[in-house]
């Protein structure tokens, strides 16, 4: 191989195969983002939370990660979009009677969820989206929740009702006609829907969030929280403002209720007066009875002399 008076061989000439760019294993990165705290590694247990891009944590350990930032070491990186428990929802989740009792360190040799859809009864494991309402937190998979919200809103008619219905249309219709010019005026506000589990109101547009989204619908959802954010300032300086006018019209009562408040009360200055006299006259008669001696020790009242830096120590003290 070289040295021996022959050509040398290049590592090109031997090795002929590149080495494989190593791959994660995709099994893997799914169970641990669907069963395991996106924060703490640790299995997920009730209370579960998420944040407004669809990762799930328990909540204890975001609470350490908000009480001590440094407790986790790539906590920032995870959460750092997270500013208080204001930014994530407490999740309603539906337990899957199936699944055997979760252990400390997460190792289930079956692979079953631990949580369901209330719907259509599929497993919260990955293998279909799943989604949450922010408004209220209940978790859905995204086909039942399709389903349902599609189900709800076509209705079934015979073609006889149709024919019937197009004959009062008609007469209907003249009058939303006029109705539809005022309403074009009024800016529209969009119609919210009801969640099918706990009845709460809520937005398709906006409400609707992807538990651990593709990254394009991150992306989406990013953008959500951000122009949500941008909301927040306007609404907190006016709050400021009406506090702090609050505050000086507050300030002006004490002075007005403290005035008051002596004029009204003339006897507690005439005994604190009277309370003052008396101490005086008392310390006068103590100061009367006392020796000459005990005198000499407070001092004689004549005016001391001055003394200069030349004088002082000196026998003139004497004279």
């Amino acid at each position: 191989m070289g040295n021996d008076g022959g050509s040398i061989p290049d590592r090109r000439d031997l090795v002929r195969s590149k080495p494989k760019a190593e791959q994660a294993d995709k099994a893997n990165q799914t169970r641990a983002r669907w069963f395991f705290c996106a924060l703490s590694k640790r299995p997920l247990q009730e209370p579960v939370v998420s944040c407004a891009l669809g990762k799930l944590y328990n909540k204890d350990a975001l609470l350490e990660y908000l009480l001590d930032k440094s407790a986790y070491g790539d906590g920032k990186k995870i959460c750092g979009h997270i500013r208080s428990l204001k930014d994530v929802k407490t999740l309603k989740l539906t337990p899957n009677t199936a699944a055997p009792p979760s252990t400390s360190n997460g190792d289930d040799s079956t692979g079953r969820a631990h949580f369901i859809c209330p719907l259509n009864l599929k497993e919260m494991n990955g293998a279909q989206p799943f989604i949450y309402i922010a408004t209220c937190g209940c978790v859905f998979s995204h086909a039942g929740f399709k389903a349902l919200a599609g189900s709800s809103s076509s209705g079934s008619s015979s073609p006889k009702d149709n024919a019937k219905d197009k004959d009062i249309g008609e007469e209907i219709k003249e009058e939303e006609k006029e109705q539809a010019k005022d309403k074009d005026s009024e800016p529209q506000q969009e119609q919210l829907d009801l969640c099918p589990q706990c009845a709460s109101k809520y937005s398709k547009t906006d409400d609707v969030l992807f538990i651990n989204p593709s990254p394009e619908q991150e992306e989406r959802m990013r953008a959500r929280m951000e122009r949500l954010r941008l909301l927040e300032p306007a609404k907190k300086s006016k709050k400021r403002k009406n506090a702090g006018a609050g505050a000086a019209e507050d300030s002006e009562p004490p002075t007005k209720k403290l005035a008051a408040a002596s004029s009204m009360n003339p006897t507690i200055s005439a005994a604190s007066r009277a309370v003052v006299s008396s101490l005086a006259m008392e310390e006068a008669k103590r100061k009367a009875n006392m020796s000459e001696a005990v005198k000499s020790l407070y001092g004689d009242g004549k005016p001391r002399r001055e003394e200069t830096f030349m004088t002082r120590g000196t026998f003139t003290r004497y004279a």
